[in-house]
C-alpha cells in the first residue's frame, strides 16, 4: 500500500516494491515452491496436502466442511479428492442419513502417511527462518489481513 499519512490517493505508491500484495504473492510462491520437493516424495500436490491436513485433524469430514476450511469451492475440491481417492488415501461415501452429504474419510494408507509427513512442517519452518514469536505474529497478521479484506469485499469493515 505504501505510506499514507493524509489518506489521500496521491499518498499511495504504484511502485512494485511498495505493494503489500506483491510481497504476499512472492512469499506465497516461495513457500509453495519450497513445499514441492517435500511433497513429491509422497506423490502429493500442495492442495492435496492441505486436504489431508484437514482429514488428519478430523478423520472423517463432509466435503462441504473441507471446502470451508480451505476456502475452496466444490468444483475445485472434488478433483483433488478424487485424485486422493485414486491414490488410496481417502474414500468418499454418502452419509446414510442424508444422501446429499458426501463424507471424506482417511483410509489406513492415508492415516499412515500422516506419520511420514510429520517432517514437513519443520522443514518449512526452518526454510522460513522465523523465530517462534515472528512466526506467530506473521500468521496472526495474515489471518487478520485475510479477514479484513474478505469482510471489506462484503461491504463490511
Amino acid at each position: 500500500m505504501g505510506s499514507a499519512e493524509t489518506g489521500t490517493e496521491q499518498d499511495f505508491s504504484l511502485l512494485l516494491d511498495d505493494q503489500l500484495c506483491f510481497a504476499l504473492y512472492a512469499a506465497s510462491r516461495a513457500v509453495t515452491n519450497r513445499y514441492r520437493p517435500l511433497l513429491e516424495e509422497f506423490g502429493l500436490t500442495y492442495p492435496q496436502y492441505l486436504v489431508l491436513l484437514v482429514l488428519w485433524e478430523h478423520d472423517t469430514v463432509p466435503i462441504k466442511d473441507i471446502g470451508a476450511a480451505l476456502q475452496l469451492d466444490y468444483g475445485t475440491l472434488t478433483p483433488l479428492i478424487k485424485r486422493l481417492e485414486s491414490a488410496g488415501l481417502v474414500r468418499r461415501e454418502r452419509r446414510p442419513d442424508d444422501e446429499r452429504t458426501v463424507l471424506v474419510t482417511l483410509t489406513d494408507q492415508g492415516a499412515q502417511l500422516r506419520e511420514r509427513a510429520r517432517t514437513i512442517p519443520k522443514a518449512i519452518g526452518d526454510a522460513m527462518g522465523l523465530t517462534p514469536t515472528q512466526f506467530d505474529q506473521a500468521r496472526g497478521l495474515l489471518r487478520l489481513l485475510a479477514t479484513n479484506v474478505s469482510e471489506s469485499g462484503r461491504g463490511g469493515a
